[in-house]
């Protein structure tokens, strides 16, 4: 059987099971949800840095998961495409992912109903050198055991709207095929927010305190409205005009099917940068920063 092994344990987050473990309870024990949760979940916006900046982030979201829904059976994480563009969406399709905390298995029915749909295409080769959603799955190991995940590479472009769709769809046809109610699949999207400062040549507002804040009081939350409301096309337009989101195309695929799921708004439980973690984690601050947001539909 077909194994991906990981590639960034020890870099971008810990490579040991019990150093693993315990970096998750802590990204944990620090999430406070808020009472606005909806009372199903469909989908989570997710950042995927490493943990030491997005992990107490990207727990929220999965602790809201795991307050509504103690048991679900799949993720299907629509991922950044750092090294794979201009290409159709690119399921793992087969096999299994391994990280420090185990194994964890590619529901290879829903895999193949999505890339016989022709909204992706099969492409096991292409994930093995992208972090964004092996990230996230330690989280879904440690609460969700028994899940299984489907990863797709979601480059941006109009696909992905159409991709988010087509699964939403799917994901319906086959909770209704298997017939039991209980059955819960997940919807993640992997994305960081804007990459602002001299080290990522985007410092449209200066090097500076004045161009960091623009960064997140601006550029980024254009990027949030726009998932809060539902609206994945916008969410593509200002990615590509306002350089706010690393992984526009998994945000939207994933906006797009919790549209096609029924929700009609986001909640934004969290929005930070690594220069506000650095500077309560470290007392200090950097001329870099990233831009981070957790949310749920």
């Amino acid at each position: 059987m077909q194994k991906r092994k990981p590639i960034v344990a020890g870099q971008f987050y810990p490579g040991t099971q019990e150093q693993c473990v315990d970096e998750v309870k802590q990204c944990l024990e620090d999430v406070v949800l808020p009472k606005t949760l909806p009372s199903t979940i469909v989908a989570g916006l997710v950042p995927h840095a490493g943990w030491a900046f997005s992990g107490a982030t990207a727990a929220m979201v999965y602790a809201s998961i795991k307050k509504r829904h103690p048991k679900v059976d799949t993720f299907v994480i629509f991922g950044a495409a750092h090294g794979y563009l201009g290409q159709p969406p690119a399921v793992y399709d087969k096999g299994s992912w391994l990280t420090p905390l185990g194994e964890i298995g590619i529901d290879e029915a829903l895999a193949r109903a999505i890339i016989e749909s022709k909204a992706a295409i099969s492409d096991t080769d292409h994930h093995n050198s992208e972090h964004s959603m092996e990230v996230q799955v330690p989280f879904i190991q440690y609460l969700f055991p028994k899940a299984q995940i489907v990863p797709i590479l979601t480059p941006p472009s109009d696909d992905c709207v159409r991709l988010g769709e087509i699964v939403a769809s799917i994901i319906s046809i086959d909770v209704a095929i298997e017939g039991d109610p209980e059955r819960k699949i997940v919807c993640l999207g992997s994305t960081d927010l804007t990459h602002y400062g001299p080290r990522y040549g985007f410092t449209p507002m200066g090097a500076g305190k004045d161009g960091l804040k623009w960064a997140t009081e601006v550029n980024d939350k254009k990027f949030i409205e726009f998932a809060l409301k539902l609206q994945p096309e916008k969410m593509l337009e200002t990615a590509s005009e306002n350089l706010n989101a690393c992984g526009s195309g998994a945000a939207a695929a994933t906006v797009a099917a919790a549209k096609a799921l029924g929700k009609t708004k986001g909640v934004l439980l969290a929005h930070t940068n690594s220069n506000e973690i650095m500077l309560k984690k470290m007392g200090s601050t950097s001329r870099e920063s990233v831009g981070y947001a957790a949310i749920v539909f």
